[in-house]
């Protein structure tokens, strides 16, 4: 019941305007600041990792500004998952077009690391274009299934559990649908390999040269940057990859995670730093959380 009470105040949420509903995920991220000590502890251990010459004031002041970018992303959720397709598209300004068009309707993987913009880029994106991808089962089945209704509720989007495994999304792409990709969360290694980022080895998936090879797909990063106050998003498609993949699995998520540090450098407060990215370890080496 207390999770359906949320929703409701989440979807009440919408009708406000947007730099109202700016404001709300500012002043949720300073009251969870000071709460959310084991989330905290996180971003801290991340940042310390990632950028060894940085203070601890500094890193405390960059986790401050994420918190504050993160439940500014998680309630602006409740325009991208209510509001009209109108609306949605006008927070959003899109740069590099092209590069998108290109491989629109085609087997193609759009790269979409973990900023907290992600889900708006990906609205966009679902308005313009059949697509797959997969999510994560929620604790709550409600959840799963308000979840899966909400980020399918434009065009044809076909939504797979990563226990279903890559099978219908290869499917999918053969059909000519994009597939909209996440890859920097730790999975382990099972799939992967350690890889270097930011200098420290972190598990890595290396499936990304294996899809593209077996679908003849391009990859097209596209990251999605949270504008300050009541600017909206901006989305950008970069230009497909060439000579990808390389046949070297390695070389090829090297290759990646340089991307994606490139793209943290330029707005580090808007990445996913509360995630446990660097949960496995080789084996003898320490934890780190």
């Amino acid at each position: 019941m207390l999770v359906r009470i949320g929703v409701f105040v989440f979807w009440l949420i919408h009708f406000l305007p947007f730099r109202v509903i700016v404001a709300i995920g500012n002043g949720l991220g300073l009251v969870l600041y000071p709460l959310a000590s084991e989330r905290r502890r996180v971003g801290m251990i991340n940042l310390g990792l990632c950028f060894p010459g940085m203070s601890e004031v500094d890193r405390e002041q960059l986790v401050r500004a994420h918190f504050k970018m993160f439940c500014r992303g998680l309630i602006e959720r409740s325009i991208l998952w209510w509001s009209s397709a109108e609306r949605i598209r006008s927070l959003i300004r899109v740069e590099g077009v092209e590069h998108f068009e290109a491989v629109k309707d085609k087997p193609a993987i759009f790269l979409t690391p973990h900023f907290v913009g992600m889900d708006a880029g990906g609205q966009w994106i679902a308005q313009h274009t059949d697509t797959v991808c997969m999510y994560a089962n929620q604790k709550n089945r409600y959840l799963t299934e308000l979840l899966l209704e909400k980020r399918a509720r434009f065009r044809n989007q076909h939504l797979y559990s990563r226990q279903e495994g890559l099978r219908p999304i290869l499917k999918g792409m053969r059909k000519g649908m994009p597939f909209i990709y996440p890859p920097d969360q730790d999975q382990g290694v099972k799939d992967g390999a350690f890889i270097p980022f930011f200098g420290v080895p972190a598990a890595t998936m290396t499936s990304l040269p294996r899809i593209a090879q077996m679908t003849g797909a391009k990859v097209v990063p596209s990251i999605t940057r949270v504008l300050p106050g009541g600017e909206g998003y901006v989305l950008t498609f970069y230009p497909a990859w060439e000579n990808y993949p390389s046949g070297d699995d390695i070389a090829d998520a090297r290759r990646m995670n340089a991307f994606i540090e490139d793209r943290i450098r330029e707005m580090p407060e808007q990445y996913f730093w509360l995630h446990k990215r660097f949960k496995t370890r080789p084996e003898g080496e320490a934890r780190f959380y």
